[in-house]
């Protein structure tokens, strides 16, 4: 969701690695360029309509790659961005190769929940990117590890997941608050990342939604998928559309009025699961620029009030478990403080 599972091997229960929230690039992360091509079937603006029929690329972008000269129609360089296309036209889009990112070592502080020589779990504040994307070249998660880890026996992050996410099992979106952890060694990454393929690790949030659920507790079993036009969203996708199977557990912890503080448990970690999920069921999380109602609080947040609160996994050399809890951020604390007073007695 916010929450998402490994960044690793493509398997059922893995995320789809495209930009969300600032974690990704454009490109297709290849070191030539990459080239599209389609038959026009519409008469439509021609960046409108490369947005729509390649949303895994933002209309801003394709305005980019026009004027740049990077779009052809009928085998002429196209850069005006706001003409027009029209049925039977043929459009080529030359996509530039990504530039390769740098990781340097940070000293950005961490708050540490659990370390040792295979794993280490971070207490993650809102506003931080897991890992460096062209968007965020530095001052995330990874940078401060790298600095943190380089001098402990053993360090081999720079041989995990690639050279620009080193030791990432899973991530948060940039304003999601709370645990995640990080491998140390190649082993750690594998057996951690099994973990999560395989529902052997477990990841539980606290949401605090709009509106009031009227059971104490239910399941979500709805595929997701990438919004059909707007790259930055994922949206509730039938599978047979590309959607993958996403299934989030949830429990009222308390009532607080026209509020609700949920828990969440993730079966699968689709990208923006939670968010989607509660949107779905009509009640978003509160603070959620992308899913959420918009509506005012009258509490400053830094984005969604979701927090990763606990992680339990094994440990990948001796198995043992290992359960670590984050405790909730100042601003979360404050809107619960709000609401209750608000909401009067808890029912």
């Amino acid at each position: 969701m916010d929450e998402s599972n490994s960044l690793g091997n493509n398997t059922d229960d893995t995320i789809d690695d495209f930009s969300v929230d600032g974690e990704g690039g454009d490109g297709d992360g290849t070191a030539e360029p990459t080239s599209y091509n389609c038959t026009v079937d519409r008469l439509e603006r021609i960046d409108r309509f490369l947005a729509v029929t390649w949303p895994n690329l933002s209309r801003s972008r394709f305005q980019k790659l026009i004027e740049a000269g990077q779009v052809q129609v009928n085998d002429a360089s196209c850069t005006n961005k706001h003409g027009e296309v029209k049925p039977g036209d043929r459009i080529v889009v030359t996509i530039p190769p990504d530039r390769p990112l740098s990781l340097e070592p940070q000293a950005i502080p961490l708050d540490i929940l659990y370390e040792d020589s295979q794993v280490i779990v971070i207490n993650k504040p809102a506003g931080m990117v897991v890992h460096p994307a062209p968007g965020h070249p530095d001052g995330t998660m990874v940078n401060a590890l790298l600095a943190h880890c380089k001098t402990l026996p053993g360090m081999e992050m720079p041989s995990i997941n690639g050279v620009q996410r080193p030791g990432v099992v899973h991530r948060l979106d940039r304003d999601t608050t709370g645990a995640i952890m990080f491998a140390k060694t190649d082993l750690a990454n594998q057996h951690l990342q099994a973990q999560l393929r395989y529902k052997v690790a477990q990841r539980t949030y606290l949401g605090i939604v709009y509106g009031a659920p009227r059971d104490d507790r239910g399941v979500v079993d709805l595929p997701i998928g990438r919004h059909p036009v707007d790259r930055k969203k994922q949206a509730i996708v039938p599978v047979e559309k590309g959607g993958r199977k996403a299934i989030t557990h949830w429990f009222i912890e308390e009532r607080l009025g026209n509020y609700t503080l949920i828990r969440f448990e993730l079966q699968t970690g689709r990208t923006h699961q939670i968010r989607v999920h509660s949107a779905e069921l009509g009640h978003p999380i509160v603070g959620d620029p992308v899913y959420g109602s918009g509506r005012s609080i009258g509490v400053n947040l830094p984005g969604q009030a979701l927090h990763a609160w606990k992680l339990r996994f094994q440990h990948p050399l001796n198995y043992e478990w290992i359960d670590t809890e984050a405790p909730l951020p100042e601003h979360f604390q404050t809107l619960l403080e709000v609401l209750r007073r608000r909401s009067g007695p808890a029912l």
